[in-house]
């Protein structure tokens, strides 16, 4: 059986012997013939029990094992820093050499990860942009840990943000004195340093820190390879080219986490005194934690400034990075030495892109705003990405700025593209939202005829998404143009997305969208238009905001206008919203009057055009009326009509009628108490929803409705199978009571 070293003592040398001996196959007792050291003197070496052999034992032990160049250099050394362990018990190698780092606040789930990987060994790099916490993390990470280390730890700041980083080769000078090897047997080339280091650490249990570092060139040679010991690498860049590396990505802190970090600079008192202030200052910061940590210490510096004072001083972005500096504790510098380790055309592109407006991104928009081919920009946003200066969002193929970049990356456009360039690629910018996000909205118009040739979306799918993923692009374009009195360009965009707002779960500011509008309408002094967008105004107040009041005087603002200007379609519109919103209020008769009206004014449009609307407020008018009969009679007449519409109608378009209607029809026969005709059109309902969102109602919610039905008229196991479909669907927090409505439905069915 073979020896295994006592692992409670330093077992750095006789590992090494142990295992040079195995893969020589030699037995102890061969290895005692071959070299002259006896077994029980390699027992004890092996076990640990003795430090290390004397330096000719060791010299003869190396020989005898056929080593040789590093391996046999690494081994003498070895024996001789054991020697000197023996001589000063507990000595560990120790160099030191990054800053003390302050309290870390909010990291514990990254120092637990941190942590589970010292007992795994290998390298760990921790990516993160400037200010993040990256070094924090990993100097508390080492103090956490640095007991499983026996053979000590090593952590340097490989400058890597400087203008010259730390070359490998210094770098490995160091580590290698550091680590025992006198001066003079230190080899000169970078190729032989980092073959003596790895060999060195090879058998030692060590823990490397390299802060800061710059690229995989630099990295890659400080490697030590498959020892025991672990690497922990900070870097700003995403170090993707490393091979056999994990990665631990770190981002902003929580809300709650960047409140108790600035607590724990300026005291509980002060932000237990202005508790929103303190909120709106993290958020300011963008809960980046050397933001946060900078506006601490200035409060801390100033005892008479109160948290609403600072709030003041950072709420404007022009001044924002000015306000974010302490001493020389600065943000700016940090984004800087990032931004000049970007490639040229990259930081073209990085600047640049602070033109999009938005939250998110996508290539297809960034490709516009830089001014690049779309062909190409890929390549540029890859390299923002690696270099942490731009991150993925939660969507596939999005991308954001860190809202404190942006404001870096405004400056810089302002300070380094003249005044013509910056208005050309505004204006093809806006140019490009609006017409994408009039062209999908034209996607929806009940004409298929109307949609134009060079309209880039080919369904009303892609349309969909496209203006569901760039909301906050196409919402702050409209509200820019707007700022700069191109009102026709504005009202144009707030006119062409009807069709797709209606009938859809709501999660766009279309009041905003439509205040534009109205705005537009009046700087153009197109009374028609101000007709349209008051009514569409009332109908997003009253949708959205749930604001009836706001709604309705919206809508008797519209109806009085198109009456004075003889306006026949606007005033039947504002007749059906006006009918909405007063049934909403509780004003059922007032608004049975208006949905009657409205209805009655629709008999000489197409069905598709705009009487569908109207027959559709006013059949709705009835059911909350309860008035289910007539209710049915509207729907079914409209069901009949809509399912042989004329050639020419947009296919989806009709197909979200007969969905509509459907769900309509199904939601009559349940007023009405006839289960089984209620539950076949919800589910017909639900065949026609095909899982696309946001739809009202969800396909859950017919789902839901569905198996309601289907227990009312008799049918337990289809009532079964629907909620369980249903339960599918109702997944995250925000379809909890929906959810804890499906199993109490569940429960209730019998065995």
């Amino acid at each position: 059986m073979t020896d295994q070293p006592d692992s409670t003592s330093s077992p750095s040398f006789g590992q090494c012997l142990l295992r040079y001996r195995t893969e020589a196959r030699l037995s102890q007792a061969e290895l005692a013939r071959l070299s002259g050291v006896s077994v029980r003197a390699l027992r004890d070496l092996e076990r640990g029990r003795a430090a290390a052999a004397q330096e000719r034992s060791a010299a003869l032990l190396a020989s005898a094992l056929g080593l040789s160049g590093d391996a046999r250099e690494s081994f003498v050394l070895l024996a001789k820093e054991g020697r000197r362990r023996s001589v000063r018990t507990g000595n560990r190698t120790m160099l030191y050499a990054l800053p003390p780092s302050p309290g870390l606040v909010g990291r514990e789930r990254e120092l637990e990860r941190l942590g589970g990987e010292a007992e795994n060994g290998g390298v760990v790099v921790v990516v993160g942009p400037p200010g993040v916490g990256k070094t924090s993390l990993a100097v508390a990470a080492a103090d956490k840990v640095a007991s499983q280390f026996p053979d000590g730890c090593l952590a340097l700041d490989l400058r890597g943000m400087d203008d010259r980083p730390v070359k490998p080769a210094v770098v490995l000078e160091r580590l290698l004195t550091a680590l025992g090897v006198p001066a003079g047997q230190i080899p000169t080339g970078e190729v032989e340093l980092g073959s003596l280091y790895r060999t060195l650490l090879r058998d030692r249990r060590t823990l490397v820190v390299l802060d800061n570092a710059a690229d995989e060139a630099q990295v890659r040679p400080l490697l030590a390879g498959s020892g025991r010991g672990l690497t922990i690498v900070t870097c700003r860049r995403t170090l993707a080219g490393l091979e056999a590396a994990r990665w631990l990505t770190l981002d902003v802190l929580p809300a709650e986490s960047a409140i108790d970090l600035l607590t724990s600079i300026v005291g509980e008192e002060l932000v237990r005194n202005e508790p929103e202030a303190a909120k709106e200052i993290v958020a300011l910061c963008g809960r980046l934690p050397l933001a946060v940590r900078i506006v601490g210490n200035r409060l801390a510096a100033r005892r008479e400034w109160s948290l609403g004072h600072l709030v003041r001083q950072l709420r404007d972005e022009r001044t924002r990075l000015d306000a974010l500096s302490a001493g020389d504790l600065q943000l700016r510098p940090a984004f800087e030495a990032s931004l000049r380790r970007l490639s040229p055309m990259a930081q073209i592109v990085f600047r640049r892109l602070a033109l999009i407006p938005g939250a998110h991104f996508d290539g297809d928009l960034a490709a516009v705003a830089a001014g690049v081919p779309a062909d190409r920009v890929n390549v540029y946003l890859d390299e923002l990405v690696e270099a942490s200066m731009l991150s993925l969002a939660s969507s596939p193929q999005r991308l954001h700025f860190h809202e404190l970049i942006r404001l870096f990356a405004r400056e810089h456009l302002a300070s380094d593209e003249d005044e013509p360039t910056r208005v050309r690629l505004r204006d093809d910018f806006y140019a490009h939202v609006l017409f994408k996000a009039s062209a999908a909205g034209q996607m929806f118009a009940t004409d298929i005829a109307s949609v134009t040739s060079d309209n880039p979306f080919d369904s009303l799918d892609a349309a969909q998404e496209w203006l569901d993923h760039e909301t906050t692009n196409w919402l702050a374009t409209q509200r820019e143009v707007a700022a700069l009195g191109r009102y026709q360009e504005a009202l144009a965009f707030a006119r062409a997305p009807h069709s797709y707002v209606h009938g859809r779960e709501l999660k766009s500011r279309w009041d905003e969208v439509f205040e534009i509008g109205v705005r537009a309408a009046r700087e153009l002094d197109d009374q028609v238009s101000e007709v349209e967008m008051l009514t569409q105004l009332a109908w997003a107040q009253f949708q959205w905001l749930d604001d009836g009041q706001s709604a309705l005087a919206s809508i008797k603002e519209a109806l009085s206008l198109a009456e004075e200007i003889g306006y026949h379609r606007g005033i039947m519109v504002a007749h059906a919203c006006a009918g909405t919103v007063l049934l909403g209020l509780g004003r059922v008769d007032e608004g049975m009057r208006h949905s009657v009206r409205a209805y009655e004014m629709s008999a000489g449009y197409d069905v598709f055009d705009i009487r569908f609307s109207m027959a559709t407020a006013y059949a709705t008018a009835l059911q909350v009326a309860g008035r289910f009969d007539e209710a049915l009679e509207v729907h079914l007449a409209l069901l009949t009509e809509t399912e042989s519409g004329p050639d020419g109608t947009h296919h989806q378009v009709a197909a979200n009628a007969v969905f509509m209607l459907h769900s309509s029809l199904g939601d009559c026969f349940a007023g009405l108490e006839r289960w089984k005709e209620a539950a076949r059109h919800y589910h017909q309902a639900t065949l026609l929803a095909g899982g696309r969102q946001p739809r009202y109602p969800s396909e859950a919610e017919l789902l839901l409705r569905e198996g309601t039905a289907w227990r009312k008229a008799g049918s337990p196991q289809r009532a079964r199978n629907t909620f369980l479909r249903a339960l599918t669907l109702l997944t995250g927090p925000g379809h909890h009571e929906d959810r804890v409505r499906a199993e109490a439905e569940l429960a209730a069915l019998p065995s």
